[in-house]
């Protein structure tokens, strides 16, 4: 088996852990990291030959993209305190309290370089904490937390990585010098997102078509990423600003093709892109092992060491902080997404799992200082991460559904309904205001006029059948049930029409391109 085989066999993986994982009751994620790992051990596949500085640029935008996809800017905007303490606070407590761990346990390991080990396993990673919370049925508010604390702390995480990897390879550091890097590749990278986020706007206007505009969504996470790093920005904030841009700006209401299109696109991309980056976690186990050769007993116990290190901070973390948000939180307007118990507490501490952007930072270790000799103690630290890696991700991941139902988490789902309702009245009233406005410009007949103002209505009928008042509500659920048996024959009328049209295909003769786009007008068709 060559690499190109083992790439193919790691994305037929992340499609097939996804089902299987729902089986099983287990987060695809931690499938495809259990799937790597047996692979790694088998004779016939080979070790991954990937250049270390290509991982994080060719994994981590379109992760990262899809995850933002997901939220808002507003949303994030709303809860920037509890991000900011649940997240980027505590990578900085994290990576100090981890360095001065290994720097103690670990002989000879120079401080530079156990700030660089306490920088990579910092961060939890985004797309396995959200994967795996987003299988659960978790509140919303703890999904959002999850998101918010996944995007934004890689970008400390990275920023103290290269400044502790400056630190150990030049001999030298300077703490005034590793802030102002610190904020001058905050501000080169918000510019790079923000420029490249509102020329992609521009750009997918002109495009106009579909295909082309969700091509355009592709290229720029990498765009941004790659532009910052030249830069010397952060990629990973770039591609966080570029994104939070086009989804509040670039999206139009009416561009229903480009919508329902790229909403699958992104879901394919992130799907496959995840399962190879958790499937590379295990395959690279396999030169983890092998440097701890003769050194067993001493290594694991160093791993397991900085693992419990990691896991105590960020529950001694997430307590105070999760009350001082609280206790903030009662003196605002307005809702600020936070834990409201003990349980959700301990649900998200128990959610901090490492994975890709660990792994890449860890591969990245420099092989040797600039002045020739070997990189301190770099098998030591790649141990030690991995490690860490393996420990919270699939301890973590595989116990974590039973904690969530043993703790009795659950979304609200009444909240949710009630919210779902009241989008559907909006969406009526706006439908009704519309009628009205035609109605003073054009003279509709009576009938035609009555059929159109039952239709805004039935448009929020459709999304919530539970719309409107309490006494009108029998009368609902019977023009519900009308209105579904009207959409299961009108279902099958266009699977007709569709089948029709689809045999047209094979006959002598026929246009397939005619065929095809007559065909995805019946697919929009049938989605509304």
């Amino acid at each position: 088996m060559d690499q190109l085989a083992l790439l193919f066999v790691l994305l037929l993986g992340a499609l097939v852990s996804v089902p299987v994982g729902d089986r099983m009751g287990v987060p695809a994620p931690v499938l495809m990291t259990l799937f790597g790992g047996v692979l790694a051990v088998v004779d016939f596949v080979p070790n991954v030959d990937i250049p270390p500085e290509l991982i994080l640029p060719g994994l981590l935008p379109p992760l990262l993209y899809a995850a933002v996809r997901r939220t808002s800017w507003r949303q994030f905007a709303a809860n920037i305190r509890p991000i900011f303490l649940l997240a980027v606070a505590l990578v900085f407590v994290t990576t100090v309290c981890v360095a001065l761990v290994a720097n103690a346990i670990v002989p000879g390991l120079p401080i530079a370089a156990a700030v660089a080990l306490g920088a990579l396993i910092a961060p939890p990673d985004p797309v396995a904490a959200t994967s795996v919370a987003g299988q659960l049925g978790l509140p919303r508010r703890l999904v959002s937390i999850l998101e918010g604390e996944g995007l934004f702390n890689d970008v400390t995480a990275i920023v103290l990585y290269h400044v502790a990897i400056a630190a150990a390879v030049s001999g030298a550091f300077s703490p005034w010098r590793a802030g102002l890097d610190l904020v001058l590749s905050a501000v080169v990278a918000l510019a790079v997102g923000l420029v490249l986020g509102w020329g992609a706007n521009k750009a997918m206007d002109l495009l106009g078509d579909p295909t082309l505009q969700i091509g355009m969504t592709l290229l720029v996470p990498y765009a941004s990423y790659v532009l910052a790093e030249k830069l010397h920005g952060s990629g990973v904030l770039a591609v966080l600003t570029a994104a939070l841009f086009l989804a509040e700006y670039a999206t139009d209401a009416d561009d229903v093709m480009t919508r329902l299109a790229g909403h699958t696109f992104w879901d394919i991309i992130d799907t496959l892109v995840t399962g190879v980056a958790f499937g590379l976690i295990g395959l690279e186990l396999h030169n983890a092992v092998r440097t701890a050769q003769g050194r067993w007993g001493e290594m694991l116990g160093w791993a397991a060491a900085v693992v419990g290190v990691v896991i105590v901070v960020r529950l001694m973390w997430l307590l105070p902080a999760t009350w001082l948000t609280k206790r903030l939180h009662a003196r605002r307007d307005y809702d600020e997404e936070i834990p409201v118990s003990w349980r959700e507490t301990v649900v998200m501490w128990w959610s901090g799992m490492r994975g890709v952007a660990s792994v890449a930072l860890a591969l990245a270790v420099p092989l040797k200082a600039d002045d020739g000799s070997p990189f301190p103690d770099r098998d030591e630290i790649i141990f030690i991460a991995f490690g860490v890696i393996v420990g919270t991700l699939v301890v973590q991941g595989l116990t974590l559904p039973w904690l969530v139902k043993r703790l009795g988490v659950r979304a609200d789902s009444v909240r949710e309904k009630e919210f779902e309702k009241e989008l559907a009245v909006r969406a009526a009233k706006a439908a009704k205001r519309r009628l009205r406005e035609i109605e003073q410009v054009e003279e509709l007949p009576e009938e035609l006029s009555e059929q159109m103002l039952r239709r805004a209505y039935d448009i929020g009928i459709r999304i919530s059948p539970d719309m409107g008042e309490a006494e009108r509500r029998e009368a609902q659920r019977q023009r519900a049930r009308r209105l579904k048996r009207v959409r299961r024959i009108q279902g099958e009328m266009l699977s007709a029409a569709r089948h029709e049209v689809l045999a047209a295909r094979s006959e002598p003769g026929a246009d397939p391109e005619v065929v095809d786009r007559v065909l995805r007008h019946l697919d929009v068709r049938s989605l509304r």
